[in-house]
């Protein structure tokens, strides 16, 4: 590379270091006060805080060094920052932690819904401590170096870093025992290690078998039991970031289900979730394995329970006012009310209610047999909780009407989410009434059950996602609902007393909760998973 005159060269080690120091000092902020929290600075902690600032640098040098080789130096740095800028906003707006199912769902969220989560805040990150640096990046000059130089330049990088990382360890060894042992969480905030480290993890998990998928079918053996009375018609509802706290069925102090309690359903109040993210949350439920031998790639090469039902000879149909099924539909029919072009109830977004008019046509259409219909909400997906509903249900008021929830009240917070759950009531209801309306040819049901919960605000977390084994109950503790007409439920009636509707039950009872529901024998069928049998 030819020099120009007065044009400063710098090493790849000295950019490297320079764009790890900046990362640790301006995109860390959320990591920095849940650090402070723990650990204020006191003459008794300020060696140890100096030493993790030292250690958590040292890590970042080792990280982008061992990333950012030759002419792809640049561009790495580059995307590292970018991606750094926005996870340092969604951590400091909302406190939550990019764990695996957080980077798994915004690898599969759609436009409509990246949208609801833009604003000036967020191009401020972006510009400040992403667009910023990476433009000083790119404008930068590195020094050419013959590739034996340049390689002992590099490792003697590494083994600077690496001397920091043990140095620090061992003169603090007492102080990180403790860190590591009783403060895991507080790791989970570092950016960008642990959104890497997410990302890895998935794509390894998605890329890298261990094992043999090839597609497994099970219940081969699923047939109907012999038939008693009228066909079966369930409505199975998934709820989106419904909170069981917040349904006044289970105690809540506002009336947020004011029709649902007229229409006698029975309430759940102890259900909890497989994940705290839609991805992983809709696929566990349906499949026949448990939260906790639950693994992505099996579940996609197995049968879940739609389709034993299917093989069964149930007419199965998914309705999808959401993102979309999460790979559980693939195999069933499965129609989106995302577009006004088949949902008749659309205003600044298309609303639950309109799947309903894909029900009463597909059950019209539909004479013979027993029918499981599917429907997916929106129900009350964030941040943006008041585009949830219409602007009738703006019965609590004042409620935020920002993406920047940290920006609202938490009364104006909790005012647009329990208005979300008042929609939810009215769509619960109107599916009761249709139900209602067809006894007289069917049998009818409808179980409603939430994906996850929801952070709103409480200790400074919004959202959901974190990681399962320590995030808050408020993201894992879901509503459940069941109604069904005097012909379904007169078998069920002496085991929904209130012991049974208080016992804890999870996402791992739907696959034969569903299958006992529509009465189907199956060697794989667990009678005791199955909420309403009494065997």
């Amino acid at each position: 590379m030819i020099k120009r005159p007065g044009q400063r060269h710098y090493s790849a080690e000295v950019m490297i270091l320079a764009v790890s120091v900046w990362m640790v000092l301006f995109d860390n902020y959320s990591f920095f006060s849940h650090l402070l929290s723990t650990y204020p600075i006191t003459v008794t902690n300020i060696g140890f805080l100096i030493s993790l600032c030292l250690l958590f640098t040292a890590i970042m040098v080792i990280l982008l060094a061992a990333m950012g080789i030759g002419r792809l130096l640049k561009l790495i740095l580059i995307i590292i920052l970018m991606v750094g800028s926005v996870t340092a906003y969604f951590m400091d707006s909302y406190n939550t932690i990019i764990s695996m199912e957080v980077v798994k769902s915004v690898l599969q969220t759609d436009v409509s819904e990246s949208f609801g989560l833009l604003n000036v805040k967020l191009a401020l990150y972006l510009g400040l401590i992403g667009v910023l640096p990476s433009f000083l990046v790119c404008r930068v000059n590195i020094r050419t170096l013959p590739f034996r130089m340049a390689f002992f330049s590099r490792l003697k990088l590494f083994g600077a870093s690496a001397a920091v990382i043990f140095s620090m360890l061992l003169i603090f060894s007492d102080a990180y025992a403790s860190f590591f042992r009783e403060h895991k969480s507080i790791r989970y905030y570092t950016n960008p290690t642990t959104p890497i480290y997410a990302a890895f993890k998935y794509f390894n998990g998605r890329l890298v078998s261990d094992g043999n998928f090839t597609y497994q079918k099970i219940g081969l053996d699923a047939h109907r039991d012999i038939y008693v009375g009228k066909r079966k018609l369930l409505i199975l509802v998934i709820g989106e970031t419904a909170r069981a706290d917040r349904f006044s069925l289970n105690g809540y102090i506002k009336n947020t289900n004011p029709l649902l309690d007229q229409r006698h359903v029975v309430s759940f109040d102890n259900v909890w979730s497989c994940g705290t993210a839609t991805s992983v949350s809709v696929p566990c439920m349906f499949s026949s394995l448990n939260q906790s031998n639950y693994r992505e790639k099996v579940a996609e090469n197995t049968d879940n329970v739609l389709d034993v039902l299917k093989r069964a000879g149930v007419h199965v149909v998914w309705f999808d006012n959401n993102s979309d099924s999460k790979g559980v539909a693939l195999r069933v029919p499965y129609a989106s009310y995302r577009s006004s072009s088949i949902n008749p109830d659309c205003d600044i977004e298309c609303r639950d209610v309109g799947m309903l008019v894909g029900v009463k046509k597909f059950v019209s259409e539909t004479p013979a047999g027993d029918i499981l219909v599917v429907l997916h909400q929106m129900g009350s997906h964030g941040p943006e909780y008041a585009k949830r509903y219409p602007k009738e249900f703006e019965h609590f008021s004042p409620s935020c009407q920002s993406n920047l929830l940290n920006e609202c009240s938490q009364d104006e917070i909790n005012n647009a989410y329990d208005n979300s759950i008042l929609y939810t009531d009215y769509f619960l209801s109107q599916i009761i009434d249709y139900l209602k309306s067809q006894t007289s040819q069917m049998s009818t049901a409808m179980l409603y059950i939430s994906d996850h919960g929801e952070s709103l605000g409480e200790s400074g977390i919004y959202l959901h996602g974190f990681p399962y084994s320590f995030a808050p109950d408020v993201q894992k503790h879901v509503p459940m609902i069941f109604w069904a007409d005097s012909d379904y439920i007169e078998s069920k009636k002496d085991i929904l007393d209130k012991s049974s509707v208080e016992r804890r039950l999870s996402h791992d009872n739907l696959f034969h909760t569903v299958l006992g529901l529509m009465a189907i024998k199956t060697s794989i069928y667990k009678a005791e998973m199955d909420i309403f049998s009494d065997g």
